[in-house]
């Protein structure tokens, strides 16, 4: 005991005499020796961050950037969400930049054309915006072949960086964008399907579009929101655009010309006024001038090739032409099949309801995945309650949905007026043609400010003194019932929608057409006879 106590004695004087002289106590030595060696691995650490992203190898080769899968625990536990996004960035614009084996970047202000051959008579198949990227095929003359946003085709090369002026300018391009999956897609001005007036434009397939958000199906684009179910998001560059479609509905004409007329211009089958009636334009439908002859131009239109008059208070052909098509071009679904079905809802298990026939063109209401939303006819019912939705399948190309322009139809009054006995059924048809044109309005009876089908169809046949309830539904249970062999012009041809019951009315005019007041967008139109199912004919003139 009394060992111990002197040890401890001469070890707590020892302790002292330290402290007097300034000496270090170990424990203090111990911690300043911890908190230095922390502080060195720190700087350790972070010269092997900044070697990583900026610096080169230790054995001379280039240098790796570092990502967040790249670095250490160590190092990730030292980088702040910031500097782990932009490493993210990096990463990601150097892949996109990567993707491009020979990358070209185009300098103008606004967008170049793509055009189908390498000469400004080419057609122009698409157009490419300023800062807009392209993978870089080969170079002819004055003009590069390039790949871009799907579309195959030559721009100018005084618009084109390429090499390492393009792979510089691409870092500060390259965003994330939806990138469109389908054809047609619907633009909206809201995240609904609900309304369809609330669709403001369309996408087409491989363009690209910077994203704004993401929320609950919907991606948020600058124009509008688009479904997420047909885009893919992720980080790229911008891309080509094929052509406008209403563009390319009127690139299809060389010599377009546009009847400026109110309800339809006569094509006739000899440049004169005693010529032979073979065909009718609509007002704004268009045709191809094949030759110009004094007063007359040869056009075909659809299915006719005749003359119409060169007047230029009916017709109107170059830049005039051009503004009214671009006005008046329609996103239609044209039937490629002998007979479609149309159903209730967008499915094979929906009902058939009624079908329609070759060459007739629907306006399109909307487009889904394997199916379009047209117009058939609007509701003719007592109450004005909705028409039934109609909805084909575009499976199998059975359906080609794109803009397209009003044609000529086949209409020959001198085949109604075959004989004697027929003269006032032709009297009736002639009556009715000349409104065509005229507007649709549901309730209407007036055959110049606009009527409904069966407002039509009682205004035209009581000018002949025919009296006619105002309902299609009424006037389907007038006359006596014919069989589609026995009809002739002026006799009524009745349509039902999907419960089976009588909604809409048309005047056959003879050569399988008929004349109806269609639709508010159609107005009052010629069309065939059996361009939907009739489920009655009825003969009300009593002859």
């Amino acid at each position: 005991m009394s060992d111990h106590k002197d040890y401890s004695s001469v070890l707590n004087k020892a302790r002292r005499r330290r402290r007097r002289r300034g000496g270090w106590d170990t424990r203090l030595l111990l911690m300043i020796a911890g908190a230095v060696l922390a502080v060195l691995l720190l700087i350790l650490a972070g010269v092997g961050i900044s070697r990583a992203v900026s610096g080169k190898a230790a054995d001379g080769g280039a240098a790796q950037v570092a990502t967040p899968s790249d670095a250490s625990p160590a190092q990730e536990a030292q980088l702040s969400p910031e500097e782990q996004a932009a490493m993210e960035l990096e990463a990601e614009t150097q892949r996109v930049i990567d993707s491009y084996e020979n990358l070209g970047i185009v300098q103008v202000s606004g967008y170049v054309n793509i055009r189908r051959e390498p000469s400004m008579d080419g057609d122009i198949i698409g157009k490419l915006s300023g800062d807009g990227a392209c993978e870089v095929l080969e170079t002819e003359g004055e003009w590069t072949h390039i790949t871009s946003g799907g579309v195959d085709g030559y721009i100018s090369n005084q618009y084109l960086l390429t090499g390492d002026e393009a792979l510089e300018k691409a870092k500060s391009l390259v965003k994330l964008r939806a990138i469109i999956t389908t054809d047609n897609l619907n633009i909206r001005r809201e995240p609904s399907t609900e309304d369809p007036s609330n669709v403001i434009g369309q996408a087409l397939e491989n363009e690209r579009y910077v994203v704004l958000g993401e929320e609950d199906g919907w991606i948020q684009i600058e124009e509008g929101y688009i479904s997420a179910d047909y885009a893919r998001v992720e980080y790229a560059l911008n891309e080509g655009r094929k052509m406008d479609l209403k563009a390319q509905a009127i690139n299809q004409y060389d010599n377009l010309v546009i009847s400026k007329v109110n309800n339809y211009l006569n094509v006739r089958e000899e440049p004169s006024q005693d010529g032979k009636i073979i065909g009718k334009m609509t007002s704004k439908a268009a045709g191809e001038i094949l030759e110009t002859l004094d007063g007359w131009y040869k056009i075909k239109s659809g299915p006719i090739t005749g003359y119409i008059s060169a007047d230029p208070q009916y017709t109107a052909t170059g830049q005039e032409a051009i503004d009214l098509a671009m006005q008046t071009a329609d996103l239609k679904a044209v039937i490629r099949t002998d007979v479609l079905n149309v159903r209730t809802e967008p499915n094979t298990e929906a009902k058939i309801w009624t079908q329609i026939v070759k060459d007739e063109r629907y306006s399109v209401l909307a487009q889904l995945d394997g199916w379009v939303q047209i117009e058939l006819d609007s509701v003719d019912s007592e109450d004005g309650s909705e028409s039934d939705k109609a909805y084909i399948s575009t499976r199998d190309n059975n359906v080609e949905v794109r803009y397209a322009l009003n044609e000529a139809i086949k209409f020959s009054p001198d085949e109604i007026a075959a004989s004697n006995a027929a003269s006032r059924r032709s009297q009736i048809v002639n009556y009715a043609l000349q409104f065509v044109g005229n507007p649709y309005v549901w309730g209407g009876t007036s055959l110049t400010n606009g009527a409904d089908c069966s407002g039509f169809t009682m205004k035209v046949m009581e000018h002949f003194g025919v009296s006619l309830p105002h309902y299609s539904g009424s006037q389907a249970q007038m006359g006596k019932g014919i069989k589609s062999s026995e009809m002739r012009p002026g006799d009524l041809i009745f349509y039902a929608g999907s419960n089976g019951r009588v909604n809409h009315v048309a005047m056959y005019i003879g050569g399988g057409q008929v004349v109806h007041a269609a639709s508010r967008k159609s107005g009052i139109k010629i069309s065939t006879w059996n361009y939907r199912s009739p489920v009655a004919i009825r003969n009300v003139l009593g002859d």
